[in-house]
């Protein structure tokens, strides 16, 4: 009885306060959601303390046991980081933050003679006081994610005034883009007329291209060095690989990853004619500076070859080492290929632009409400920037879920697709072992709880692909 009269007593509120109900209603709802399943997860790392026999010929206990703490303590920060984000985004609702915030963007527009007319201007002064507070906020989480968490485990490698600095430059650059491209969109909007949904998403389609053409060039390298891959058997076998499948390489680079993690990774881009391959530093075992010195490290003296102990103390630096053998390296790009081979590259290119279209003109249907604006405590206003976070971040989240789910889903069919090329081109049982190593690399814990891991892991986890491949990777 009791839940039921609180939903007649929401549904005789005004349209005003039933929509702002609905927003905290489904916002922890999904909260609520998400913590249940990262329970569920956390039983498994609590309860899961010996290597299970699947796993016995893939992994050693000890890092097993050492993913399975660092997973732990991952967990720990994203419950207390969700918690605090959780009640944080309720209070800022509650307590009319959204407009305080667009009323002291107009007030320093006024200082600088910049009246009410001017709201695409009062739009940015906005954007750069709400990120420059979400910047500001976060920021010990990220220090004690990076200082703490990722430094105990061995992953951080960056120090203190690496890390202001990063974070410094990336808030600029950040606001370099943002800030032109939101006063150009909101201008489209303004003057697009009946059909300005539709100049806005050709326009952030553009950016979007745009983009993604420049990150590599001109982005990233501010943070990080890259250089290219010299001359060698590796990037010869790449560049045979590539020519096989018809992949139009033109430039293979070395990342520098290294001096800000230890984790490893790799990605493609480019349109076109005009593709490029990027390694981390840190997925290749002969790049990887962490690799230097190991032996010495580890307070082992070097071996020749006749003393009976050598190929034990070989086996322990090898052991330690970080990245991958060439073949290895090799197998990890073919699945990587195997993403633009088989299309999902542009595939998931037009499902978020399809995505986009249907949201804009969504957007176009609903901004003239406006209940939608009164409900988050703007009543003589209608800012364009302010609908299109009302109704984008509040009104569209539980569509966002569902696609969000979906996409998961999909992401999960396209990694076995890709594993599945690879094992084609003959490197099934090279990706086996390259599979195994990330994961030590990484520290990923190979035990998850079936419905965490559906609705979480895009990748699908480490057993289903080994097992995917075991039976072809003597191929």
């Amino acid at each position: 009885m009791g839940m039921w009269a609180s939903l007649d007593a929401m549904w005789e509120m005004s349209a005003e306060k039933r929509i702002f109900g609905a927003v905290l209603l489904f916002s922890w709802t999904v909260y609520l959601w998400e913590t249940f399943l990262a329970r569920r997860q956390r039983r498994i790392y609590k309860t899961t303390t010996h290597v299970p026999l699947e796993l016995g010929q893939i992994m050693d206990s000890e890092t097993f046991e050492k993913s399975r703490l660092y997973q732990l303590d991952k967990s720990t920060f994203s419950f207390w980081s969700g918690l605090y984000s959780e009640v944080e985004g309720t209070l800022i609702l509650l307590f009319g933050g959204i407009p305080y915030l667009w009323r002291l963007s107009g007030r320093f527009c006024g200082y600088a003679g910049f009246g009410p007319e001017y709201e695409i201007t009062q739009s940015l002064v906005f954007l750069l006081l709400a990120t420059l507070f979400s910047a500001l906020t976060g920021l010990p989480w990220s220090l004690y994610n990076t200082f703490v968490i990722e430094e105990k485990h061995g992953f951080n490698q960056q120090t203190l005034g690496f890390f202001m600095k990063d974070a410094i430059k990336k808030f600029i650059v950040t606001q370099c883009i943002l800030l032109p491209v939101s006063s150009l969109l909101l201008y489209i909007i303004k003057i697009g007329g009946d059909y300005f949904f539709i100049y806005a998403w050709l326009f952030t389609l553009v950016v979007s291209l745009v983009l993604v053409t420049i990150y590599a060039d001109y982005i990233a390298p501010l943070f990080d060095k890259f250089t290219p891959l010299p001359e060698g058997k590796l990037k010869q076998e790449i560049e045979v690989m590539a020519k096989s499948i018809d992949f139009p390489l033109t430039k293979v680079y070395v990342v520098q990853g290294s001096k800000r993690s230890s984790h490893s990774n790799a990605y493609f881009y480019g349109f076109f004619k005009n593709k490029r391959i990027v390694l981390f530093d840190t997925l290749l075992e002969e790049y990887s500076v962490l690799n230097k010195d190991i032996q010495e490290e580890s307070g082992m003296e070097p071996c020749n070859d006749g003393e009976g102990d050598c190929e034990e103390i070989k086996a322990k630096v090898k052991n330690k080492k970080q990245g991958c053998k060439n073949e290895e390296v090799l197998a990890v790009l073919g699945h990587e290929l195997g993403h633009w081979k088989l299309g999902h590259t542009v595939k998931n290119i037009i499902i978020s632009q399809m995505n986009s279209f249907l949201c804009f003109f969504l957007f176009a249907v609903l901004i003239g409400r406006k209940e939608l604006f009164v409900a988050f405590g703007f009543y003589d206003s209608q800012p364009t920037l302010i609908g299109l976070l009302i109704i984008f971040q509040f009104i569209f989240s539980p569509y966002n879920e569902v696609l969000s789910f979906c996409l998961t889903v999909l992401s999960r069919r396209f990694e076995f697709q890709a594993d599945a090329f690879a094992k084609k081109l003959g490197k099934a049982k090279d990706l086996y072992s390259a599979l195994i190593k990330l994961n030590k690399d990484n520290l990923g814990f190979p035990v998850s709880d079936w419905l965490f891991s559906m609705w979480h892991y895009s990748h699908p986890p480490l057993l289903e692909r080994l097992q995917a491949l075991k039976n072809s990777k003597q191929d």
